[in-house]
């Protein structure tokens, strides 16, 4: 019997949290076989079989643990059970390749056939269907109140009379629920608060017309993603233009350690991304040296880690400055708070169509609202208007992203 301990994850984590396992008491798991998944107050973490055998579970999910506390135990000694489980590895080989033909051009009749499947599988009356369908109601919206759940005309009535109730809520319910914060929730409520407390923080907008880039991506889009394998989106222009303002304002890029300011030659931008279990905010190691679809590519691959809580905690340390993009979310206008220790943030917004003034004319733009918050104890405010509109100007002249400058005035030395 081989104890599993829960592992050293960093230098300054004490605890984790076992948020679930993936293997049951009593089952047989092939040595390195996945067992279940930990949360640190930085990122989420597997913890692996050291040996093959029998599992004993020693820890509950949802308890804390202390590093080096016993998860569980493996029973190595054990014989194999005739039809014990083969290791996952080749299911999931054979799923991506199944999963490989799969194009954009029928995901559309997939998620349609899905849908009408979902559909058919709530039994409802013939009357109940024809208004469920005359109006536009989900039988996920409907608690059915016949035989066997069976949505009856009633129920759909009663559903169009509250529309904003989920199927099966009860009217004027009044329950509660409580739940233990996990500490990677814990960790972002602190140093929010502490980013409020400790700095002197201050707000400065500014607004992008997003016209330019919208047609250099509607232009390349096709042809980008063909050459690189990676749609082109809006993060490496803003990635980009950050990277060449940091460099024109370096004390944005920098940040106070004691008494002392400590400044960065290079940018390590920080993403930040609305995870399943919080914010998290990855980094793009030496942005300022990566190509438009370099960074596209570990923009995903940073976000598809994100979602399915495989960060490590390198991968979110160490950051120098931050996007954050609440535009995804239909946001107009915030107010975006500093992620410390660094000095300042970015704060992306919705792109919506406004009335400009262009030439003394009065033009329809796609118009995007910038927010940088910012530390007034290192950053000036000449410094943080300075850095927002080189920001902009880069933005709305994208050519300007080659080299930083005009070519022109470049050619001209003026």
């Amino acid at each position: 019997m081989i104890d599993i301990k829960v592992p050293t994850v960093g230098e300054s984590i004490s605890e984790v949290s076992l948020s679930k396992w993936l293997k049951k008491e009593g089952d047989w798991v092939e040595r390195d076989e996945v067992l279940c998944e930990m949360e640190s107050e930085k990122a989420t973490f597997e913890l692996n079989a050291e040996k093959a055998g029998i599992l004993h579970i020693v820890a509950q999910e949802g308890s804390t643990l202390a590093i080096g506390d016993i998860a569980c135990r493996i029973d190595e000694t054990a014989q194999k059970p005739a039809g014990a489980a083969a290791p996952t590895a080749a299911p999931k080989q054979e799923e991506k390749k199944a999963a490989a033909p799969t194009t954009q051009a029928n995901e559309k009749p997939i998620q349609q056939t899905n849908a009408t499947t979902a559909q058919s599988d709530v039994k409802a009356t013939p009357v109940a269907q024809a208004i469920m369908s005359e109006k536009q109601v989900k039988a996920t919206d409907v608690k059915g109140t016949g035989s066997m759940g069976r949505i009856m005309k009633q129920d759909v009535l009663e559903a169009l009379r509250h529309p904003g109730r989920k199927g099966g809520d009860q009217a004027f319910s009044r329950e509660e629920q409580r739940q233990k914060m996990s500490n990677l929730r814990k960790t972002v409520a602190r140093r929010l608060v502490e980013a409020k407390n400790a700095t002197a923080m201050l707000t400065t907008f500014n607004e992008v017309d997003m016209s330019r880039i919208m047609e250099i991506r509607a232009k390349y889009k096709d042809t980008f993603k063909e050459a690189h394998g990676v749609g082109l989106g809006f993060m490496s222009f803003f990635t980009k233009a950050c990277c060449i303002a940091l460099q024109d304002w370096p004390a944005v890029n920098a940040y106070i350690d004691g008494e002392e300011l400590v400044y960065h030659s290079y940018c390590d931008i920080s993403i930040a991304v609305s995870a399943p279990k919080g914010l998290v905010v990855p980094v793009i190691r030496n942005a300022e040296s990566l190509s438009m679809a370099e960074i596209e590519m570990k923009v995903v691959e940073l976000a598809k880690k994100a979602r399915d809580s495989k960060l490590s905690p390198d991968e979110m340390q160490g950051g120098t400055f931050t996007i954050t993009n609440g535009g995804v979310f239909g946001s107009l206008m915030s107010t975006p708070i500093i992620n410390i220790p660094q000095s300042a943030i970015l704060g992306m917004h919705k792109i919506q169509d406004r009335p400009v003034a262009i030439n003394g004319k009065v033009e329809v733009r796609p118009m995007m609202y910038l927010a940088v918050s910012y530390d007034h104890r290192i950053i000036d405010g000449r410094e943080s208007v300075g850095f927002l509109v080189r920001i902009k100007e880069l933005l709305e002249n994208p050519e300007l992203l080659l080299f930083g400058q005009d070519p022109v005035k470049t050619l001209l030395e003026v």
